[in-house]
């Protein structure tokens, strides 16, 4: 073989040999990297086997000192209740159309027009808390009787507060006709503990806000919970309930009607409550007014004071939100407001203030009522920011 052909044969025999060597160094390295890997992932896995034995012993420890609290904190105490406490914070406000406890439905969906913004408090409820509320139409809200006259015996003791026992039924569902049951036979707003409940129908939901209609809440509620409404369960077929409960047909009025002048002093005011308004025009407010109205607002006194001889009348205080005054203009009473005159049904006129405007009207003895004027009212705003039409418009067409 001459020695170009060895050279020929002996560089590939070579070049073979260099790989099997290479490639066995790569195996060995690759089996050492291999270990090396395994044993990482080994201690990895005995250090997370111990974290979580750490972290389930830690849970374990945070749920018994939890559960001490708890117990220490929301136990009822047979011996002294007022130890017994649980965090109650209202999560968001009403901005209502109602501006004062008078006129605002004893009842909820009495008044289907009846538009409320709920505003959540965005650093107790987030957005996302309100994903799939929509798809319901109707919702439970739990609020505070917050403008209850006797709120302030709630922080006396017990023995102190004279807590009534029993309701008067007149102003309330349902109706006594002046007789008294006990409060939790009623829906009386002076309870123990000042919680009402309430159901409305869901317009829409935007952000942290819901549109709600056909409410029962005056303006500025502070709101505890809200829960969707569940007709199989929350609707009980059957459901009985004592005699002396009856449907107050008594409160419907006969009519109502609007004077000629009201339209163009709506028009007048309507330049500025639009901008604070749920409603869309002034003829959608004036619906508002005329449902609200179909029902008898005045409370008992009210509509048992004219028909006396003589009577007492004074101005009010709207500020006060109590429903047991009536109002009277200036023009009725003149100077006479401090001794006793006679006053018929037609000769009083009463106010109810809708979205801070003062709608003034009369009611005769047949209990048709006319709508006289509106003027702007001086009952202040609860909220700054407050919700409108325009920002809820593409959703309510």
């Amino acid at each position: 073989m001459s020695m170009a052909a060895y050279r020929l044969t002996a560089w590939p025999t070579a070049i073979l040999a260099v790989a099997v060597a290479a490639l066995s160094v790569y195996i060995s390295f690759s089996r050492r990297k291999s270990r090396e890997l395994e044993r990482k992932v080994g201690e990895l896995e005995i250090s997370l086997k111990e974290s979580l034995a750490k972290c389930g012993a830690e849970r374990q420890g945070r749920i018994r000192a939890q559960l001490a609290l708890r117990n220490a904190l929301a136990k009822p105490l047979s011996h002294d209740l007022e130890l017994t406490s649980f965090p109650m914070t209202p999560i968001g406000t009403i901005q209502s159309c109602f501006s004062t406890r008078n006129g605002t439905p004893r009842q909820p969906l009495l008044v289907p027009l009846s538009r409320a913004c709920l505003v959540f408090d965005s650093s107790r409820v987030p957005p996302a808390s309100l994903e799939g509320l929509g798809e319901y139409s109707h919702c439970w809200i739990l609020y505070i009787f917050h403008l209850n006259t006797d709120l302030e015996k709630l922080w006396k003791h017990p023995s102190k507060s004279k807590f009534k026992a029993k309701a008067c039924s007149t102003n309330i569902v349902p109706r006594l006709k002046g007789g008294r049951m006990g409060v939790f036979a009623t829906r009386s707003p002076h309870r123990p503990c000042p919680i009402g409940l309430t159901v409305c129908k869901i317009e829409a939901i935007q952000g942290h806000m819901i549109l709600l209609s056909g409410l029962d809440l005056v303006d500025g509620t502070p709101v505890l919970d809200i829960k969707p409404y569940i007709p199989y369960c929350d609707s009980i077929q059957g459901a009985t309930m004592p005699t002396w409960v009856s449907v107050d047909n008594v409160l419907s009025v006969a009519s109502v009607s609007f004077s000629e002048s009201f339209s163009l002093a709506l028009a007048d005011c309507w330049v500025e409550s639009e901008k604070m308004s749920l409603y869309a025009s002034p003829n959608e407010f004036q619906s508002l007014i005329k449902q609200v109205l179909s029902w008898d607002i005045r409370s008992v006194s009210q509509r048992i004071r004219p028909h006396n001889s003589r009577t007492n009348v004074g101005t009010g205080d709207f500020a006060s939100n109590t429903t047991d005054f009536a109002d009277y203009s200036d023009e009725e009473v003149g100077d006479d407001r401090s001794h006793g005159i006679s006053l018929s049904s037609e000769d009083i006129v009463y106010h109810l203030i809708l979205e801070g405007l003062d709608i003034s009207y009369k009611i005769d003895c047949a209990g048709n009522v006319i709508v006289e004027n509106v003027t702007p009212s001086n009952i202040p705003k609860t909220q700054k920011n407050r919700s409108n039409y325009m920002i809820w418009k593409d959703k309510l067409s």
